[in-house]
This record gives structure tokens, sequence and C-alpha cells, in this order.
């Protein structure tokens, strides 16, 4: 098998799961309990929130740990929205994951928010400058993804930051796919809050962490014991924490060679489909992607049909995103990129990891003709 969905999720490294054995096994304590086991869970969670601290720029005590990346985006988007004095207007855009678009519905519906969906263009980019054109009096957030999970384009973030920043407004970014590839340090970027999960970057699913900056009001989604200082009630997860800064630590380590030699093996691979396959069509931009992500459309045929004809050869790759697996409807990521909704039914996304090797990918290139031209011959 040749794993090729590395977006969907990743593999867990083995040192992620050697530095979270211990805290299932021997120091299994409850943080908030005032006991020796107890205080050992509290000190690991600490150094844990420390170590994702150092790896974003920011203070330890501006990270949150929480399930992962849907929650990490539902505590940023109405955590800040709900704990804002002023307004009610949100400003997003038409691709973002469905864990934005669902948050800001919800505000929609049951507070009375206005959301303004930004448009993007034929390589799924926002302009900045329609950005500071959405922005109003009564904006209260801005929320605009890092890297595009689906076709894997990558904003200009820091321009588009610094936009809401010169209006007063604060900016999230959920940045679950650029973790690992992308520079994170909030700083740099000029966020006020960044959401990450863990199982996208090598630590197991159920962990994830979201930078809130200090002088944010939040209003928090869970209500209970207070942990997290106040932001996200409930027992922690000691274990996931100390995996998802490892995973982290080694991610940011690592990040520069392998974001080169994993952005030259794509390139090879969309070189090799592209004229190996001549119905096939690059989605997304053509430089400013995710160094792992290769999408495409194959109009004619079915993405589905194709998915199944990779995967008897060997190929495990995707549709879109995982959490939209199983929908009827076309892709509104590709639709509002300008892809009519039947070709966007032809989509086909391919997401290298940082273990993909040379071979693996020219395999894999190989395949796609071989099954694009069965399901084409099935159609005809």
């Amino acid at each position: 098998m040749i794993y090729l969905d590395n977006a969907a999720t990743t593999p867990v490294r083995r040192e992620a799961l050697e530095a979270l054995w211990p805290h299932l096994t021997g120091s299994f304590g409850n943080p908030s309990s005032h006991h020796q086991v107890g205080e050992a869970a509290a000190a690991a969670l600490r150094e844990a929130r420390t170590s994702v601290a150092r790896s974003l720029g920011c203070r330890p005590g501006e990270v949150v740990f929480t399930s992962g990346g849907t929650e990490s985006d539902n505590l940023a988007i109405k955590g800040i929205a709900l704990g804002a004095p002023r307004g009610r207007h949100l400003v997003t855009t038409k691709i973002e994951h469905e864990a934005v678009l669902e948050s800001c519905d919800y505000l929609r519906r049951l507070h009375g928010f206005e959301i303004t969906l930004l448009p993007v263009d034929a390589a799924g980019r926002v302009d900045p400058a329609g950005l500071a054109r959405a922005l109003r009096p009564d904006t209260t957030l801005v929320s605009v993804h890092y890297a595009n999970n689906e076709v894997g384009t990558v904003q200009p973030l820091a321009e588009l930051a610094s936009e809401a920043r010169a209006a007063g407004v604060p900016f999230h970014t959920d940045a679950v796919q650029a973790g690992g590839w992308l520079d994170l340090d909030v700083t740099r970027l000029g966020v006020d809050a960044l959401s990450l999960s863990g199982h996208k970057l090598g630590a197991p699913p159920g962990i994830g962490a979201v930078f809130l900056r200090g002088r944010l009001p939040i209003e928090p989604l869970l209500h209970g014991g207070g942990q997290e200082r106040g932001k996200r009630s409930g027992t922690e997860n000691v274990a996931g924490a100390v995996a998802l800064a490892v995973a982290l630590r080694l991610a940011v380590e690592e990040r520069c060679d392998a974001a080169s030699r994993t952005s030259a093996l794509r390139d090879e691979f969309i070189g090799t489909v592209l004229r190996q396959t001549p119905s096939a069509r690059l989605t997304g931009h053509p430089s400013e992607r995710l160094p792992g992500t290769a999408s495409f459309v194959f109009p004619g045929t079915s993405g589905e049909a194709v998915l199944l004809e990779l995967e008897q050869r060997g190929i495990v790759c995707s549709s879109g995103s995982a959490c939209a697996a199983g929908s009827s409807e076309p892709s509104h990521v590709l639709t509002a990129m300008g892809i009519s909704a039947d070709v966007a039914q032809t989509a086909v996304r391919f997401t290298l990891g940082a273990g993909t090797t040379a071979a693996e990918a020219a395999a894999a290139a190989a395949s796609v003709q071989a099954a694009v031209t069965a399901v084409a011959s099935l159609g005809a």
C-alpha cells in the first residue's frame, strides 16, 4: 500500500508514542489532583504546554489544549465572537473547513451575527484588499485558514492579518493543514488565534491546541471545573498533550528539510500526472501550495470511481476533505474557485507525507493514468 492521504491523518510518530506511553501507565494521574500522582501529571502538562508555546512563539498561558482541530476552531471563533465587547459581524471565506463555516453559521442562527464570505480567485487565494473592504466598525473577528485542506493553496496570511490588525479586528487562522509544513510563529504571522490538530503532524487523534492571545476576552464553550485557565473545562488529556508537544517540536525542527524534499517529490508527481493523463487538471495555486498536496480533477470520469481503481492498485488517496467523505454534494472549495459542479465531482486529492519515498511517488503517478483510463473506458 502507498499511503497518499496525509491531509486526512498522518501516521503517529514513534517519538510521540514513546513520550505518551508513560502517561497512560505509571504517570496516569489527574493533573487537578493534589497528590503525588496528580502533581506528576500536572508537571508533565506544564512541560507540554511550555513546549507547544515555544514552537508557536507565544506564552504558555496562551496555549489551550483541546480534543482536536474542530474543537480548536469552535473555541476560537465562538469564544472570541461571544466574548468580544463589540459588534455582531464576522468575516471568513467561502472555502474554509466545515468547522469554521459551521461555527460561523451557529453564531448567525443563534446569536444574530452577520457573516461576510470572502470570494477566492481561480487558484483559491483570498485578496487582502478584498478583506480590507469587507471590514466594518462592528466586525468582531476575521477567520481565514492558513492553507486549504482540499487543494493545498496557501494564503497570504501575514498580509491578511495585517489588514485586520490595522482595523483593530482579531484574526484567527485554522492552521491544521499547515502544521509541520509552514512557519507557525504567531508573532511573525501576526495572528491572534491559531488552531492545530495533533493527528495531522504525527500525534494521535483526539488532541489539539489553540493559541489565544492573552488580551482576548474568551467565552468558554465547556463549563465545569475551570481547567485550561477557565477556557476549556474537563480533565486534560495529559498523554495526548505530551505527544502533541513532541510531534510539534519535531515538525518545527524538521520543517525546512521536510518541506524542501516533499515539494520536489510533489512537483515531479504533478508533472508526471499532467504529462501522462491529458484530461487531468491541477487545482489550487501552481506554486503557493502545501509541500505535499497535489489535487486534480479528471473531467469525464467519476472521482469516486478513480479512487476505487487507485485503491485496487494499492494507492490510498481521497476525493477531498475527509470530513466531507460520503457527501453527494460537489466540493464547496472547488465550486468557489469557479469549477463547475460536474467537474468538481471528478476531484482526487493526493497528499504526500514527510515519509513518502521517491519510489512511492513515482509508482503512484504511474498508476493515475491507468486508473483514469480504466474509468473512462467504462464510461464509454
